[in-house]
């Protein structure tokens, strides 16, 4: 029987000690496995879409939430290290449901105009 490929509704992401990994939240499996090549200590994420954004002590870096791979690194030279927080518009609840009442009229759009002809 075949399976379908994970999505990201299909995962969970934790991070600590550099590290950062995504299981498949009905298992606890490790989907995925990241260390950061640069900073040290906690690692604070952010899911921001299908990208993982992860701040290591200084460093941020983007990450695919479905495989790992890191996209890009920001040193962010001269902010000097601490807690980092995160915060985009994809990753607040707001944003979500804003997003999915839009989908949802698209769709109920989309729907009339078809029925409309």
């Amino acid at each position: 029987m075949a399976t379908n490929p994970p999505t990201v509704a299909d995962l969970i992401f934790v991070g600590f000690n550099r590290r950062a990994a995504a299981l498949n939240r009905d298992t606890g499996d490790i989907v995925w496995e990241w260390k950061s090549p640069k900073g040290s200590g906690a690692v604070a994420m952010m899911l921001d879409g299908e990208r993982v954004i992860a701040a290591v002590n200084g460093y941020t870096f983007c990450l695919d939430a479905l495989t790992g791979r890191q996209v890009w690194m920001n040193e962010m030279k001269g902010f000097g290290m601490g807690v980092t927080c995160l915060t985009s518009f994809r990753s607040s609840s707001m944003a979500s449901s804003m997003l999915a009442q839009h989908q949802s009229q698209a769709q109920a759009n989309a729907a009339a105009a078809g029925g409309a002809g």
